[in-house]
């Protein structure tokens, strides 16, 4: 049965990916509702974006009223909460957008949602039983893990769904306190919510603020690739449209109130990744001199997380959900896809980034 979907901050990187998939590969509808903020980009969406299937709201989710004319006008099924600022360096330097949209936004949609739902147990009791609230989050609200440089047993510690709470950052106390909101309203008024806690993405369409895509195109254009400290940082690569297929899955058979972590079980060193995607740039752009040539160590992030590592048994087992790329897959993918889009990223380019580095006003 068609449902439909309305996905908060879905011009995004995320966003837009569990759009293309519903739209490709589902016949379910989809309400896309963004503010379009300088990491906001239609131009993701244009494979979609023709389809009578899909709808686009411009609205910012801190607007209660816009809130509850979407929901009125839309009638959705299930709500994909993915609306949030989202770059550590970022909430370093300016951590206000990221308390605002973050947090307030995050309780703004759910009470929109509350009293839509409330007044779907009068008026369409089935379809009230049957909606979901999904609101993804980030594994970094767990803090960071043991690293195999300080302890010996490191690499048998992962996040899971229990994992107390420590986040580092203006960005992962702000998403901790998103993740919180969402279990107290499932918890006291009942509102039928799933949790989501995601590895490190990566993938076609990724703002170039992030490290893959930043470390790509100053490849190409001969800039400096800069490593924070000595790029020692682990983390856990998932491929943005496998992290999609999971969004999915998770929203139409997640239990309620479960909480589910995606990774892709890849954990790799920050300086590993920056010298892949030189050799893989090098068999798919050669050139006579090496990529790995333009890798700079730069002053480090402040209070930059070592370790990220997810366990992700429970989805697996429970949905039968697990990644089809391997690292290296999608990174050349990935690596491919940016040789191929030039003119997407070259307006990004032109536009709201240039490549600068963010979060050293601390």
């Amino acid at each position: 049965m068609s449902k439909t979907f309305l996905i908060t901050g879905g011009a995004g990187f995320i966003g837009s990916a569990v759009i293309r998939e519903l739209i490709n590969n589902t016949n379910h509808q989809v309400v896309n509702v963004d503010k379009l903020t300088y990491a906001g980009n239609l131009e993701s969406l244009a494979t979609v974006a023709d389809s009578p299937r899909y709808t686009f709201i411009q609205a910012d989710i801190c607007d209660a009223a816009a809130m509850a004319r979407a929901f009125e006008d839309h009638q959705p099924d299930i709500v994909m909460h993915l609306a949030a600022e989202s770059h550590v360096d970022r909430s370093i330097d300016g951590p206000a957008a990221f308390m605002e949209t973050n947090i307030i936004g995050t309780y703004t949609l759910l009470e929109a949602t509350r009293g839509y739902w409330k007044a779907l147990q009068t008026s369409h009791p089935a379809k009230a039983e049957a909606f979901r609230f999904h609101h993804i989050s980030t594994d970094e609200v767990y803090g960071d893990l043991p690293h195999p440089e300080e302890q010996a047993n490191a690499t048998d510690q992962l996040f899971t769904e229990t994992t107390s709470y420590a986040p580092s950052s203006p960005y992962s106390a702000s998403k901790a306190s998103s993740d919180h909101l969402v279990r107290a309203w499932q918890r006291t008024y009942g509102l039928p919510t799933l949790v989501t806690n995601c590895s490190n993405n990566y993938g076609p369409y990724h703002f170039p603020e992030k490290l893959i895509p930043l470390v790509i195109l100053n490849a190409l254009a001969g800039k400096p690739l800069p490593v924070y400290g000595n790029g020692s940082q682990i983390r856990d690569w998932l491929y943005v449209e496998d992290h999609a297929r999971a969004l999915i899955l998770v929203a139409q058979q997640g239990k309620v109130g479960d909480t589910y972590n995606i990774g892709g079980h890849n954990e790799k060193q920050n300086i590993e990744v920056v010298q892949t995607i030189c050799d893989i740039l090098q068999d798919l752009a050669p050139r006579q001199t090496s990529y790995r040539d333009q890798i700079t160590y730069v002053q480090d992030r402040p209070g930059h997380d070592r370790r990220y590592a997810i366990d992700a048994t429970k989805i697996e087992q429970d949905l039968g959900w697990k990644p089809k790329e391997t690292f290296e897959t999608g990174l050349r993918k990935t690596v491919q896809w940016y040789l191929d889009n030039k003119t997407w990223w070259q307006r990004v380019q032109n536009g709201t980034y240039q490549g600068q580095r963010l979060g050293v006003n601390a």
